[in-house]
């Protein structure tokens, strides 16, 4: 049997009526006769959420533990993640080692976002735009350092900061083994064209631990807004960025544009303490502190399409920076590709997700959804 879901369909940067066949966990041109499920107007079928960048979720954070590492698998796919990177942020070697050990050593579940090769956010960067790391976990890119690093984690993604001595030997020597990113950067535009020139292809949380803009002083920012081969990641959680600012970046930017959540384990949870590696933070539901200091988001990343489109995007390229740009980046098959795996995601009219499916098992459903679907666990 196949599940038909019918109505408006997202693929790529367009949004069309149609259907998207699953059968046998794929995505299918036509199947053996299924059931149709139409949705209500205004209603949007898209591949899965990708995340780029996720440091926890529903009280769960991606460290040393493997079973919150788990937990935070299997808590995504509520905000229609159907893949991620676990991200680290920077820690002791002994903490890199045991972190290694529990990101392999996590349970898997069928009904969990995809885990794909962690994002290593540091240990390379520059401690004047610090954040949430530890200033004295942060090191200079020496280069036994840097393979090191590659080698036991093997990454979808590197953050550093080129202008750190050896930080663009570093760039050169990650650009074939990963997505090699700028962040937590004091780099100017100069610094910022070296790096794209050595192979950097993504700058990381565009406007935080960053220089801005400005009239006579630009910055790294500047340089990959203005540079076609490279991506810019956005915390889309309205607090990160203001909205506004935000409409700016996604239309410089265009299919360039990766929506991240860098959320946190108070992400999905309620108001309260929690912790970001070893440091305590507090969430007030809106926002995550470290002191006075942003310690990644309270959102997931379903809360950025919403937030562009209310400050003027359009709803299908709002939705591609979650989905077919972090893909592509990545070198991941296109969403809702025939004979690919079924991942996806059902978002009502306010890109509230209501199902996702992760190769065809259903991970999330609400339970007041309009139409009968599988419990979770269960494949349609």
């Amino acid at each position: 049997m196949s599940l038909i879901l019918q109505g408006a369909v997202l693929r790529g940067r367009r949004i069309a009526t149609g259907a998207v066949t699953v059968t046998d966990g794929r995505v299918a041109d036509d199947g053996p006769p299924g059931a149709v499920r139409v949705l209500p107007e205004g209603w949007i079928v898209a591949a899965g959420f990708v995340d780029l960048q996720v440091n926890g979720y529903g009280g769960a954070q991606v460290g040393e533990d493997p079973d919150e590492i788990a937990r935070v698998a299997e808590g995504l796919p509520r905000a229609g993640v159907t893949a991620f990177c676990p991200t680290l942020i920077s820690r002791s070697d002994a903490g890199y080692g045991r972190a290694a050990r529990a990101l392999r050593d996590a349970p898997v579940s069928p009904a969990a976002a995809r885990m794909l090769a962690p994002h290593l956010e540091g240990p390379f960067l520059t401690p004047t735009r610090a954040g949430a790391h530890d200033p004295t976990m942060l090191r200079r890119a020496v280069p036994e350092d840097v393979d090191r690093m590659l080698d036991v984690f093997r990454p979808a993604v590197l953050t550093l900061a080129p202008e750190l001595p050896g930080g663009l030997d570093a760039v050169r020597r990650a650009r074939r083994r990963c997505v090699v990113a700028v962040g937590h950067t004091e780099a100017d535009a100069a610094q910022g064209r070296e790096a794209i020139a050595a192979g950097a292809r993504l700058l990381t949380h565009a406007m935080n631990a960053m220089r801005g803009i400005e009239s006579r002083a630009p910055s790294a920012l500047v340089a990959f807004l203005a540079d076609n081969r490279a991506h810019v990641s956005l915390i889309g959680d309205g607090v990160h960025v203001a909205p506004e600012v935000a409409a700016v970046i996604a239309r410089a930017t265009g299919r360039r544009l990766v929506l991240v959540s860098d959320a946190v384990a108070a992400a999905g949870a309620p108001p309260g303490r929690y912790r970001l590696g070893r440091l305590p933070v507090d969430s007030d539901g809106e926002r995550v502190l470290a002191g006075a200091v942003l310690a990644g988001s309270a959102s997931a990343i379903d809360r950025g399409p919403a937030t562009l489109v209310a400050a003027g995007i359009d709803v299908a390229s709002a939705l591609a920076a979650a989905t077919e740009a972090p893909r592509r980046l990545l070198g991941l098959p296109a969403g809702l590709a025939t004979d690919g795996p079924a991942d996806l995601v059902v978002l009502d009219a306010d890109l509230v997700p209501r199902l996702t499916l992760v190769g065809g098992v259903v991970a999330h459903a609400d339970h007041d959804l309009p139409f009968d679907v599988p419990p979770t666990g269960r494949p349609v």
